[in-house]
């Protein structure tokens, strides 16, 4: 089995990052092969609307026709087992990278008939991961549910059955006096950094093992 996770934050280190490495570690024990991609570090663009995917005939059907480094991503998805992409919440979505890529991605697969349908090969499974500074309670008042359930159901249309993983209330940095962010506790955030934030890497764990499990 093959499990690849893709990296939508700008930080390698930081907490969607190490959420996604317990979470390929979950993998990792059940046995699968894993690969984590860290998205800023690819040259690429979002979708260019070519419809060269959607071409009748055209040796780009079903596929993205644009080739930059995003390409081999894609062709090592569709050869996976699972995929787990994971992303801070900016602005109240996903990052504009993983937003990009998951364009490139779902879109030629996407088939405009009656009912919709995907080109993708075979069914894989897909969880998903964000982080954001909000409570979950402030989550639901800004609605940050719409995207995070259109996610999954584009993914589970065109790819296979999802499954989402929210931390929320994160921690955004070591030293909240070095930068001008008032909006926040910073003795409440790190708090619950040490207390709570360990208990959302035991939940990416366990959604790791659930993708490795047959």
């Amino acid at each position: 089995m093959k499990v690849i996770a893709i990296n939508g934050s700008p930080r390698k280190k930081w907490n969607t990052a190490t959420l996604l490495q317990h979470a390929l570690q979950g993998t990792a024990d059940q046995g699968a092969e894993t690969e984590l991609v860290q998205l800023y570090d690819l040259n690429y663009k979002g979708c260019i609307s070519c419809l060269a995917c959607k071409t009748r005939g055209g040796k780009s059907y079903g596929r993205c026709a644009v080739n930059d480094e995003l390409t081999p991503l894609f062709e090592r998805i569709a050869a996976a087992d699972a995929l787990i992409m994971g992303s801070p919440v900016y602005f109240g979505s996903v990052t504009g990278e993983l937003r990009s890529c998951m364009e490139r991605l779902l879109f030629p697969y996407l088939t405009y008939t009656v009912p919709y349908g995907t080109l993708f090969p075979k069914r894989i499974k897909v969880g998903f991961i964000y982080t954001m500074n909000v409570t979950e309670e402030h989550s639901k008042e800004f609605g940050y549910d719409y995207f995070i359930k259109s996610n999954e159901r584009y993914s589970q249309l065109l790819l296979g059955p999802a499954e989402t993983l929210c931390s929320f209330d994160t921690c955004q940095t070591d030293d909240y006096s070095k930068v001008v962010i008032e909006s926040f506790d910073s003795v409440h955030k790190h708090q619950r950094h040490q207390e709570v934030f360990p208990q959302d890497c035991d939940k990416a764990y366990g959604l790791g093992v659930r993708l490795a499990t047959p």
